[in-house]
């Protein structure tokens, strides 16, 4: 079965199998971009298995039953093809980009890993140490790790609070066996989008066709993320500056006013006319990088500033974005900083759609989290349809909601004590 996005070349198939695959072939290139989306993420994994989808993206790679992690990074290498991975709180994506003529070698390779990986126990022991590299440079990077705890303030007690490479401890506990339990519950057809753009033809379905439908059904583990219970969470370094995360839990990604709060998150911070770039850094120059973000889950969302500056004026820094949130929910924005905000959303969802990876990965989320595929000329009208009441309305939800805030550096939570309000 087959259907089109109106006004749109993309089409969305549902192969016997179960698997949904998503097409949108761009005949003035010479790429193809393929990806498989898995609909399973850090959010669905147990506590004790923390960091298992991450764990599995890498084992993936590592060879499968046909193939060695040689013989697959030589093949991609032959063809000058580029391949990687990477994990989410819902999802999990592999994607490999090439040229036309070789898609249906990265579309054999993708196959591969997905259905038969290796996952050899000596391979699950050497990536464990790799992981174990990888967290470490995490948390070495302060700004992620304000982000981090962060989200253990935004979502108590939650998966969405922790973070998708999950800890030392769970890492070193993760045997041979687990993963390819997880795998074999989680990895399913009817779990999986696959996304082809670029140069492409129908024949590339005729492989998907092959792949093994689903025997098995897991009941979702995922519950809404109870509201925020602690403000302030701070860990203490002698780095030279301190790193923030000021966030409040927002819309989540199918909400109503979905559109209306991505041109709220870049009027607040998404650009460099933007609120609090103009007034923190250009107008008082107290941080060299501050900036607004918006995360979108199935059931939860937040919006988030990130900033780093020196610890003398953290409570300055963090007292004018408290200041410029509720400005906003109280006089709402102006005409033209939604009309620059829409304009410079339009043109980067346009300018990205040039690309054949561009196009192949948003077609997979939408299809993968929406359950259809909106054409960029839908999503253009739906940007442009967003009015000052409706963002508006999206300020007024921000503010109303329990601020918190993550910082790292030299500073203490009793210096932060009592700057929030609750």
């Amino acid at each position: 079965m087959r259907s089109s996005a109106p006004g749109s070349p993309t089409e969305v198939h549902v192969l016997s199998n179960g698997l949904r695959v998503v097409t949108e072939p761009m005949a003035s290139v010479a790429s193809a971009a393929i990806g498989i989306w898995v609909g399973v993420g850090s959010r669905d994994e147990p506590e004790a298995l923390a960091g298992a989808s991450h764990f599995l993206e890498h084992l993936l790679f590592k060879g499968t039953v046909s193939r060695s992690a040689a013989s697959i990074a030589e093949s991609l290498d032959e063809v000058g093809g580029d391949c990687n991975a990477f994990t989410t709180k819902e999802y999990t994506a592999f994607y490999v980009r090439l040229l036309a003529e070789d898609a249906a070698l990265g579309l054999d390779i993708l196959c591969d890993i997905i259905t038969e990986p290796a996952l050899a126990p000596a391979d699950v022991d050497a990536e464990r140490q790799v992981i174990a590299e990888e967290i470490a440079m995490h948390g070495d990077e302060p700004s992620d790790l304000a982000a981090e705890l962060a989200s253990q303030l935004l979502y108590p007690s939650s998966p969405l609070g922790r973070d998708t490479l999950g800890t030392r401890a769970t890492v070193a506990k993760l045997a041979a066996h687990d993963i390819r339990h997880f795998f074999e519950e989680r990895y399913r057809t009817d779990a999986m989008v696959v996304s082809l753009a670029g140069r492409i033809d129908d024949r590339l379905l005729e492989r998907l066709e092959l792949l093994p439908s689903s025997s098995t059904t897991v009941a979702s583990m995922r519950e809404v993320p109870a509201l925020p219970t602690n403000q302030v969470l701070v860990e203490t370094d002698d780095a030279a500056q301190v790193n923030l995360s000021l966030a409040w839990r927002s819309l989540d990604r199918r909400h109503p006013l979905r559109h209306a709060a991505a041109v709220y998150n870049q009027l607040l911070g998404g650009g460099l006319s933007s609120r609090l770039f103009q007034e923190v850094r250009e107008r008082r120059g107290l941080t060299y990088s501050i900036w607004s973000e918006r995360e979108a889950y199935s059931d939860a969302g937040a919006i988030s500033i990130i900033a780093g500056t020196a610890a003398e004026h953290t409570a300055e820094v963090v007292e004018i974005c408290l200041s410029q949130v509720a400005e906003l929910a109280a006089q709402g924005p102006s005409v033209r900083e939604v009309e620059v905000a829409k304009s410079n959303l339009r043109a980067e969802l346009l300018l990205s759609h040039e690309d054949s990876g561009a196009r192949m990965s948003r077609m997979a989320a939408q299809a993968l989290l929406h359950g259809s595929v909106t054409s960029i000329e839908g999503a253009v009208e739906s940007l442009s349809a967003v009015n000052v009441d409706q963002v508006a309305e999206v300020a007024r939800l921000v503010a109303e909601a329990t601020p918190v805030l993550a910082a790292v550096g030299p500073i203490s939570a009793a210096e932060l004590e009592g700057i929030l309000p609750r």
